[in-house]
């Protein structure tokens, strides 16, 4: 029977091999060339030339133009906010002009009309009266308003600039504590005869009588000391009024009620490169570390990684993997894999021949297990801490199976094998029957094709005996760039996970390499687009912005020694879902694959279109809610999104008011706070006030008031 081959999700962008990384331009997408129609004699009563002129939509969604016109033209060049329903033609220029605002608003949404150019370009005539010419034609529209303020204490200025010019703070005014009573203290005891515990109870009794004869309920009353007194009552101004009235009394106080005043502080990693590790804080990981301290996440958990092997030898992996001789299984039954041999017991990611890449399988393990703190010393140049992995101290481990030779390859039925190998299941090795002595909870897949259905039964037959056995099968999506399933992601019991980036705002948006169809359940950080020099994390690595990747362990075959890359793609998210899962088993929350699943969907922050969508499933995972982490933030600000999964962060004055200037579509805006430090707001168990409009046209400017979360 041939092999079937099953493409590797694709995988990288750059690497950087522990203190560099090269980055290369995006190469500048080009306009396909216009086929002109061929040419014939001009009407003489037509203009034979094309001036300048000015196009305004203001409002419309779009216009049709009909200029008269007597010669050949085409547009060459048009902004990509504008649609244009023909490019070229013989005599009149007549088209459609459509606008598609809210491919040209920016992050800010400060931008009350968006302005651009058709270059045209045109010929008439024949012989001696042949004229042509370029000419340009501005297109301006105006972009529809919405406006609202956050209502909320604190709110944290976004970009805010007062009218000095500087950035402003937020005036909106903490509520004033509740009080629970009042306090009072007599200037002597009431009695000079009276001490101790009779002259404390005496002074609670004449300052209950004082208020009831004030018209004060009193509930309760109790001595504080010989001369002081608390008592608990509703009406606590009246309280204060009667009291303060009586010469004899200090003074009087309201009871006041005390909160925490500072959150949790979240975890921080000092390992050299977790400052690169942008997708961690992002999914709210400082509270679920901080959680971690409390010693709960004790239940052993196995999460199974099926992919290229990985580098035993990784100072950074050491006792985080389940050794060979512990069910680490290399099932590649080609011999020609790269390590010359069939199936064994050690899947090592092997060297070969003038193989450049790093090591895939250990880039994934490293996201879900690789140690914290100071390393065992590898190599002169290595670093002594290197990077961290989601699950920290939690008692998880990697089982590691090699299913992907040295070319990246794959067969369906290596695959199909190792998923029920993962899970416990008794497979046949070398005409043997085995099986793993630590069967996985949690199978990570960062694998995967653009088969169809029925050529990936077999690995879809798998995935249904592994999830049978208890086993939650993650999957990445595929990095087609498109809507095509990717298989096994697509699996009918598998978990399809779909790649975010960072926006630059309070929301990620999804990479547009991160495939969207109906299978995909959730989100996690994959990075930018490869090459891309998008850098909204904010972290510098040898003084330059580091970009939007996802950096952890990896192997240097050229100088045979562990280093760390940065990667991109939905083999990058698949395993952060996989550790949270794990998480979530190990410490307790959930106990079996269906409600492991079902606390991730339902905690995940919805992204886009309201609901589960194709581009991010039910949203973006959120540990520190599905692991009920601790707060360690208290901010409050505003999100907005659009349908299509767009981001737009208009900035907050010092009042909490906003005006976005935006396209047609539908908004989801969130006013809430950020208790997990993530910067997104307003997430499953924050305190939020979302709102959903629709702007067009037809109603081009909406006015929201004020949002007030809760």
């Amino acid at each position: 029977m041939p092999r079937t081959p099953v493409r590797l999700a694709w995988l990288l962008s750059a690497a950087l091999a522990l203190s560099a990384c090269d980055l290369t331009p995006t190469p500048t997408d080009t306009e396909p060339p216009v086929t002109e129609p061929p040419v014939t004699q001009p009407p003489t009563t037509a203009p034979a030339t094309l001036t300048t002129r000015t196009i305004p939509l203001e409002q419309q969604a779009a216009v049709t133009l009909d200029v008269p016109f007597g010669g050949r033209w085409s547009v060459t060049n048009f902004p990509s906010w504008l649609k244009l329903s023909a490019q070229a033609g013989q005599g009149n220029v007549v088209f459609t002009l459509t606008a598609d605002r809210a491919a040209a608003t920016r992050l800010k949404a400060d931008q009350a009309t968006l302005s651009g150019n058709l270059i045209l370009n045109w010929t008439s005539g024949t012989g001696s009266s042949a004229q042509s010419g370029q000419t340009v034609w501005t297109v301006t529209a105006a972009q529809y308003s919405l406006r609202g303020r956050v209502n909320a204490p604190a709110v944290q200025g976004q970009g805010v600039q007062t009218q000095g010019g500087q950035t402003g703070h937020p005036v909106t005014p903490a509520p004033q504590p509740d009080a629970a009573g009042v306090i009072v203290k007599y200037r002597a005891s009431l009695t000079a005869q009276a001490t101790g515990t009779r002259a404390a109870t005496l002074t609670a009794r004449q300052a209950a009588t004082t208020l009831r004869g004030a018209g004060v309920t009193v509930q309760a009353s109790r001595p504080l000391d010989s001369r002081s007194a608390a008592l608990r009552v509703q009406d606590v101004p009246a309280a204060l009024r009667a009291l303060r009235a009586d010469p004899t009394v200090e003074y009087a106080i309201p009871d006041v009620i005390l909160r925490t005043q500072a959150a949790a502080t979240p975890v921080v990693p000092t390992d050299q490169f977790a400052g690169l590790q942008w997708a961690y804080p992002l999914t709210g990981y400082g509270a679920v570390w901080r959680d971690m301290e409390g010693g709960a996440y004790t239940r052993p958990v196995t999460v199974a990684v099926i992919d290229t092997g990985v580098r035993y030898d990784h100072p950074d992996l050491q006792g985080r993997l389940w050794t060979p001789t512990e069910g680490a299984l290399d099932l590649i039954t080609d011999p020609a894999n790269g390590d010359g041999d069939g199936p064994d017991t050690d899947p090592t990611d092997p060297s070969v021949p003038g193989r450049t890449t790093g090591s895939h399988g250990t880039h994934v393990t490293g996201l879900i297990a690789a140690r914290w703190g100071t390393n065992a010393p590898s190599c002169p140049a290595c670093s002594p801490t290197g990077v961290v992995g989601a699950t920290h101290t939690a008692n998880v481990r990697v089982l590691p199976i090699r299913v992907i030779d040295a070319s990246g390859n794959a067969t369906e039925s290596d695959v199909a094998t190792a998923i029920r190998y993962a899970a416990g299941l008794p497979v046949s090795v070398n005409g043997t029957q085995t099986r793993t002595p630590h069967p996985a909870q949690v199978i990570n897949l960062s694998l995967g094709g653009a088969i169809s259905a029925t050529n990936a039964q077999a690995m879809c037959e798998a995935v249904t005996d592994a999830r049978t056995a208890g086993a939650l099968v993650i999957a990445a999506a595929g990095n087609g760039y498109g809507t095509t399933p990717y298989y096994p992601a697509a699996c009918p019991d598998a978990v399809a996970v779909g790649s975010v980036t960072l926006s630059g705002g309070s929301a990620p948006v999804r990479s547009p390499f991160s495939n969207a169809y109906p299978q995909v359940q959730l989100a996690a950080p994959g990075g930018s687009a490869p090459f891309s020099t998008d850098a909204f994390n904010g972290a510098t690595l040898n003084g330059q912005p580091f970009p939007d990747e996802i950096l952890s362990t990896s192997w240097d075959y050229v100088r045979n020694e562990p280093n760390y890359e940065a990667q991109v793609g939905t083999s990058q998210a698949s395993p952060q879902v996989a550790a949270l899962a794990a998480l979530l088993l190990s410490k307790g929350v959930t106990t079996d694959a269906s409600n492991t699943l079902a606390r991730l969907n339902a905690t995940a922050t919805d992204l886009g279109a309201a609901g589960r969508d194709e581009q991010f499933g039910y949203g973006l995972i959120n540990a520190a809610a599905a692991l009920n982490a601790p707060t360690v933030s208290d901010r409050f600000g505003l999100r907005m999104q659009d349908s299509r999964g767009q981001t737009f962060q208009p900035a907050l004055d010092t009042l909490g008011r906003f005006q976005a200037w935006l396209g047609d579509g539908t908004y989801r805006v969130t006013a809430g706070e950020d208790t997990n430090g993530n910067g997104i707001y307003g997430e499953n168990g924050e305190r939020r006030d979302e709102r959903t409009v629709t702007l067009s046209s037809a109603e081009p400017g909406v006015d929201l008031g004020d949002l007030q979360p809760r």
